[in-house]
């Protein structure tokens, strides 16, 4: 019988060998149409079993990164072929850079998905949802008066909504967003009283929510999504670095 911290290692072993693999192909180390090296190679390189190198092949190849035959060998798909829906594949697009395409197609995706989403959570949301919104709000209005994490509150305090649709695949759709959300909020914390002036957009969101008023909320929460669209383009324009999600966002200071 295989002991539960023995299970754990090869799980651990199999996720960090299969981050490694997928930060290698998204950053570009293995080009598109690319032959991954033989397995005996990728064990040799990684220090880890065939077991592992096949499970993970097996992964990547279920993340429509890559795939295999035989006399062609593991080859890298065309970036239109990975599922854009994984979180893996979205956490290696964080950790290896966010490009301005990757980023519009996530506000394109936004103003689709959250305003609908939004729209069922006026209806469906539960009174444990309502008070989960109401704390990530409180967590964003102490963090600009007193300093803190704003990034984190104002993160859960979308995602928390997402939820409250109560629709499954709206829910798949936020992990990916998450990474457009947290880029926008932080882009957000760094504009002069960037934080202070959306709180109240926030308030208008959450109220017509708790008022069970689609309608309303729905255009409230475009009123937030245009105008993070604005701050996304101005960064993009000017070419200035974009947040790396790898890294804790910065926290507001209160002078």
């Amino acid at each position: 019988m295989i002991s539960k911290k023995f299970y754990v290692l090869i799980k651990n072993v199999h996720g960090n060998t299969l981050d490694h693999l997928g930060v290698a192909i998204l950053s570009g180390q293995y080009a598109v149409g690319a032959t991954l090296p033989p397995e005996p190679m990728l064990c040799t390189e990684l220090g880890v079993s065939r077991t592992v190198v096949r499970e993970t092949v097996k992964s990547l190849v279920a993340k429509g990164l890559i795939s295999t035959g035989p006399k062609v060998g593991t080859r890298v798909l065309p970036e239109d072929r990975w599922n854009w829906f994984d979180p893996d594949v979205i956490i290696w697009q964080s950790k290896v850079g966010l490009t301005p395409e990757f980023l519009r197609d996530l506000q394109e995706m936004r103003r689709i998905v959250e305003p609908a989403a939004i729209r069922l959570a006026a209806e469906r949301a539960s009174k444990t949802d309502l008070a989960e919104a109401e704390a990530a709000y409180e967590g964003m209005r102490r963090s600009i008066e007193e300093g803190g994490d704003y990034v984190a509150s104002d993160l859960r305090f979308h995602q928390v909504l997402l939820l409250a649709s109560r629709n499954r695949m709206m829910v798949q759709m936020s992990k990916a967003l998450s990474a457009l959300l947290r880029t926008s909020f932080e882009i957000s914390t760094k504009r002069k009283d960037g934080p202070r002036s959306s709180l109240p957009l926030h308030r208008a969101v959450l109220d017509a929510v708790i008022a069970r008023n689609p309608a309303r909320a729905e255009k409230a929460i475009l009123v937030l999504i245009d105008g993070a669209h604005d701050d996304i383009e101005e960064i993009l324009n000017s070419r200035k670095r974009l947040p790396r999600l790898d890294q804790p966002a910065p926290l507001i200071k209160v002078a």
